[in-house]
Formats: C-alpha cells, sequence, structure tokens
C-alpha cells in the first residue's frame, strides 16, 4: 500500500425528477393551507403572553424567583415587574391584549407605558373603563 490518495469510483442511480408544476400534498386530503395574516401581533400582546408563561415557570418550580428570571433574561428586576404587572390585569382584559388585532403599518396602537395605568388600578370594573377609555382614545387617534 502506497501513501497516495486512493480513487474510489462508483456510481448512483439517477434520482427521479420532480415535476414542478405539482402542488406539495396535503395532510389533510388537498385542502390548501389558511392564509397568513397580515401585519405583526403587536408588542403588548407578546409581553402579555410572556408575563403570563413566565409567571407558570416561577409558579411552578422551574424557576426560582423573579430575580432569577431577570438574571436568565438579561433583563433588570424592574423590567421583569413592569411584564409580569400585566397579570393584574382583569382576566378578560388579558385576554383582550392577547387577541388584539395585528398590526399592519406604523407603531402599535396600544404601548405597555399605557397598559401600566390600567393594571396599577387594583378594582377590576375601574380597569374595565380605562380600558374602553384607552380603546376610545386609540380609535379618535
Amino acid at each position: 500500500m502506497n501513501g497516495g490518495p486512493r480513487i474510489v469510483a462508483c456510481s448512483f442511480p439517477p434520482r427521479p425528477r420532480r415535476r414542478a408544476s405539482r402542488a406539495p400534498r396535503q395532510p389533510d386530503g388537498g385542502a390548501p393551507p389558511p392564509p397568513v395574516p397580515l401585519g405583526r401581533v403587536p408588542r403588548v400582546a407578546r409581553l402579555m403572553a410572556l408575563a403570563l408563561r413566565l409567571e407558570q415557570l416561577v409558579q411552578s418550580g422551574v424557576i426560582a424567583n423573579y430575580a432569577e428570571l431577570a438574571r436568565l433574561g438579561h433583563v433588570s428586576r424592574a423590567r421583569v415587574t413592569q411584564i409580569l404587572n400585566l397579570r393584574l390585569l382583569a382576566p378578560d382584559l388579558q385576554e383582550a391584549v392577547l387577541f388584539l388585532p395585528p398590526t399592519v403599518r406604523g407603531h402599535d396602537a396600544i404601548h405597555l407605558r399605557q397598559l401600566q395605568r390600567v393594571a396599577a388600578e387594583l378594582d377590576w370594573e375601574r380597569q374595565r373603563r380605562l380600558w374602553q377609555a384607552l380603546l376610545a382614545k386609540r380609535g379618535s387617534g
């Protein structure tokens, strides 16, 4: 045996060609996929979902406490508090925030700072009135 490179010759069967005009098969019997909605999920909706998940992680014991959340997320404890304060909203308002319509262009209509004022109100009925006022302001602005 010499130390030079070895050449191995073999042949592979040709790959079958796919017809480009064929649409890929759908697992549900051929129904086309649903259309992708236009726009993006508003930031406050993503933050609300994050607040729910973070609270779940702490309650289940996966994460020891909020300080550890801040450390793991590379954010300040104050920022974690801001996000988790969204859990103080009435349940129906949390749901409304989660299902805000997509932002098609420009800035989001509702911002975290506005929701912080609503969440700071302890009475859920007052929260609901503040929420309605926020929605009315958003519609007129």
